[in-house]
């Protein structure tokens, strides 16, 4: 029997061949798939909108741009490759209090949308003076309590707090719960520089100066909470300036605190990789398209009518023709030097 089938297939080859290439392609019309079984990702994108934010001390493809123009360029970046299937949110973080701009969406049905929203983050957008990261760790914990899916945190700051954090306005964080699978990135270099002033139209007019960051001792954490926590001097010399680094230390401790993790924000693809290596708690069973393989089986098919016996022969009888003639230039040439060595 299966040597019938070999006599009729060497018999029939190119219509066998053209019979299974119409079939795949018959099938693949019908857009067939499998389902499996995938892992989802959903992040809630946080930046630091912050004054801080907008000192220059980052640089991006050979020039000096301030921390939220590189905070904006490496969330286009992260977008860019992550999984269709991945979910985003993007939020604002100023004062005490963390904003979501919109619920998760899913990153390429809302490509256009979500990298529209990056471009337009601006420092204008912060409705306080303040950066209080420590305290707004329980605004978020509750913000992602309320999203519709189990959702982690990537905040994008330098760890800058102002007011200055002592003993009176420090939160305790003993006791958190909810920080596994948040990020820390961070932004900024661990140099320094001054936090450029600048006016509602966004001129620079000055540096904050040392003072802007002072807070008396025994002011209450909620007073403090309320007001900006900052005066409206300028550095009048570059003594009088406050230098804002990015705060690794802190943020890594902050960290270890409630159990999230800290990752230095120089490359992008180091950030990408940590986010992406967490392990994800939701799974869905989505439909997997097969109709590329159909029409790959049909090419091949339709590319095997086209090899027989004569052809294969042909190849084999020009490529031992052009063997030859390697062979004899290597061996003329080699000729040719061993004569001129010779009258040398």
């Amino acid at each position: 029997m299966n040597t019938h089938w070999l006599k009729y297939w060497l018999k029939h080859r190119d219509s066998c061949l053209l019979a299974m290439a119409l079939f795949c392609l018959l099938g693949a019309i019908l857009v067939p798939t499998v389902p499996i079984k995938r892992n989802v990702h959903t992040y809630f994108l946080i930046a630091d909108v912050t004054q801080s934010m907008n000192a220059k001390d980052v640089s991006l493809n050979g020039r000096t741009v301030s921390r939220l123009d590189y905070t904006k360029h490496m969330m286009h970046e992260i977008v860019a490759q992550l999984p269709c299937h991945t979910r985003l949110s993007i939020g604002l973080f100023a004062g005490d209090a963390v904003a979501a701009l919109y619920t998760p969406l899913q990153v390429c049905q809302h490509f256009s949308a979500i990298h529209e929203t990056i471009d337009h983050l601006d420092w204008r957008m912060a409705w306080t003076g303040n950066s209080q990261l420590r305290e707004s760790l329980a605004i978020t914990a509750k913000l992602l309590r309320q999203m519709p899916e189990a959702t982690k945190a990537v905040y994008f700051t330098d760890g800058d707090e102002a007011p200055l954090l002592h003993a009176f306005n420090t939160r305790n964080l003993r006791g958190f719960q909810g920080g596994d699978g948040w990020f820390f990135v961070g932004i900024g270099s661990d140099k320094g520089t001054g936090i450029p002033k600048l006016t509602e139209d966004n001129q620079m007019i000055g540096y904050w100066s040392n003072e802007s960051f002072a807070v008396q001792p025994n002011v209450a954490q909620v007073t403090a909470s309320k007001s900006s926590g900052r005066d409206d001097s300028v550095a009048l010399a570059d003594y009088d300036r406050f230098i804002s680094k990015r705060d690794g230390p802190y943020l890594q401790k902050l960290a270890q605190e409630i159990g999230a993790q800290y990752i230095r924000g120089d490359d992008t693809y180091e950030v990408l990789q940590a986010i992406q290596a967490h392990k994800s708690p939701r799974h869905e069973v989505v439909p997997f398209s097969i109709a590329w393989i159909l029409s790959t089986l049909a090419g091949l098919c339709l590319l095997a009518t086209s090899i027989h016996r004569d052809s294969i022969r042909q190849f084999r009888h020009a490529f031992g023709l052009y063997r030859k003639q390697v062979r004899a230039r290597l061996f003329a040439r080699s000729e040719s030097v061993a004569h001129d060595n010779h009258f040398q």
